[in-house]
């Protein structure tokens, strides 16, 4: 059975390429959203760099996003927060 590990501290999301963060190099981040309302996150190439995409995440939802180390998650409201995770055997 794999084990969630957390690699770091949750973090409001910035609003902006320019807020993006990269939480450390991770390549698996757990996004979530504290809002009332659906909220949009989006995936850049690099913090104030080019978007890759995004998505639409449900009130109360969560994702684990893969990404690239340097990649930048953003979102339309500082209440979606995010942490770097992992997994073990």
């Amino acid at each position: 059975m794999a084990r969630l590990l957390i690699k770091g501290a949750e973090e409001a999301l910035g609003t902006d390429t320019a807020g993006a963060k990269i939480f450390s190099n991770a390549k698996l981040v757990r996004v979530v959203n504290t809002n009332a309302a659906a909220q949009l996150v989006t995936l850049v190439e690099a913090v104030g760099g080019s978007v890759i995409g995004s998505f639409t995440l449900a009130s109360g939802d969560s994702v684990e996003l893969e990404k690239e180390p340097l990649n930048g998650i953003f979102a339309a409201d500082a209440t979606v927060k995010a942490s770097p995770i992992g997994y073990t055997q």
